[in-house]
């Protein structure tokens, strides 16, 4: 197939999750013939910070306003199998006009944030990146999140066809390796500073580091406030760049995962760290969700903690049942979210449509 995506980014990994994603999903695509284009508008929040300009298994086409590609877009999408417009795409209203337009073979929209697009919609926010009619005149709508998440997709916006379309890892880029002994810690977390988790963090990561001041707590990720609550063991690692993740994660005895409020709520959600993290064979730690189950056992292949206590029950553990629980899981994420397991899921959901 050949397929054209208007998204956020897949050049910077800065500070979103969709990067990542786009980059493993893209290269499992290219192994399996299809061919891929990426239209992103190169903003300067995401040049500043970008980590790659050739990113394997797709042709990037940056642009500097929707004007001055309009015209290659539309006929991108017109000799196109697929056409797909993303969540938080910055021209995604007006690239939705082009998708829809065209004679695409299906015309998509791939929901990557579909928690805060029902959040938003709720509380009678416009959402920019959704045309004004809705999803309803695309052929499919792809959502992140399932679950209870994709029946109001239909009910709220039309969408007449939904299914989903998970994370997943690239086990290429994410794999044991030694850890780096000026990382190695008890307990660490990765992810850019949002406030929907602050409450959450406290609870599993900052409290635990108050009451075991002998053990080592790292912290990873961008935009932290000053007055954040820090305490003596915790360290911080202000940007963490996605090559560098693995060796944070193999660093670390057990990872902590806190799922962002408007996520959580909705469930089956997995954030990207979880399959990261176990496929670089680190023992999971994640704060409770509906659906956690679908994807991790818990007890056998993820650790739960719902209270501080629970959080420190997870720390104190042995190191080998911890290392039991991790090896569970890389199996698992190894066998069910790879790039390449979400890729035929594509390619199925395609064949359906």
């Amino acid at each position: 197939m050949k397929l054209v995506i208007f998204g956020l980014t897949i050049s910077s990994a800065w500070g979103n999750g969709h990067a990542t994603l786009w980059r493993g999903l893209c290269r499992a695509l290219a192994s399996r013939g299809h061919q891929v284009t990426f239209f992103e508008r190169d903003l300067p929040y995401y040049a500043a910070h970008r980590d790659t300009c050739e990113p394997a298994g797709c042709q990037l086409r940056l642009y500097a306003d929707w004007p001055s590609v309009v015209e290659e877009a539309a006929r991108a999408a017109a000799e196109s199998d697929v056409a797909m417009v993303t969540s938080y795409c910055p021209d995604g209203v007006d690239a939705s006009a082009v998708v829809l337009d065209s004679t695409a073979g299906c015309r998509a929209f791939y929901d990557l944030d579909t928690p805060v697009t029902l959040d938003r919609m709720q509380r009678g926010e416009r959402v920019p990146y959704v045309p004004d009619g809705g999803l309803a005149e695309f052929d499919l709508v792809l959502s992140y999140t399932g679950g209870r998440a994709l029946t109001e997709l239909s009910t709220r916006l039309g969408a007449r066809r939904v299914a989903p379309l998970y994370g997943s890892v690239d086990p290429d880029a994410h794999r044991p390796m030694q850890p780096n002994h000026a990382l190695r810690n008890d307990l660490s977390y990765l992810g850019t500073y949002a406030a929907d988790r602050q409450a959450r963090l406290e609870q599993l990561f900052i409290e635990p580091a108050r009451q075991r001041p002998q053990r080592k707590f790292v912290l990873g990720g961008s935009q932290y406030p000053d007055d954040f609550p820090w305490t003596r063991n915790i360290f911080y690692v202000r940007h963490m760049p996605p090559p560098n993740h693995p060796e944070f994660y193999c660093s670390s005895a057990l990872t902590l995962n806190v799922t962002r409020g408007a996520m959580a709520a909705m469930g089956y959600c997995p954030s990207g760290r979880l399959f990261e993290a176990a496929a670089c064979g680190t023992a999971l730690l994640s704060d409770e969700w509906e659906g956690l189950d679908h994807f991790l056992t818990p007890g056998s292949e993820i650790l739960v903690a719902r209270s501080t206590d629970e959080a420190l029950q997870a720390l104190d553990m042995p190191r080998a049942d911890l290392a039991q629980i991790a090896s569970k899981a890389r199996d698992r994420v190894l066998t069910e979210h790879t790039a390449e397991c979400r890729a035929r899921d594509l390619e199925n959901i395609l064949a359906a449509v």
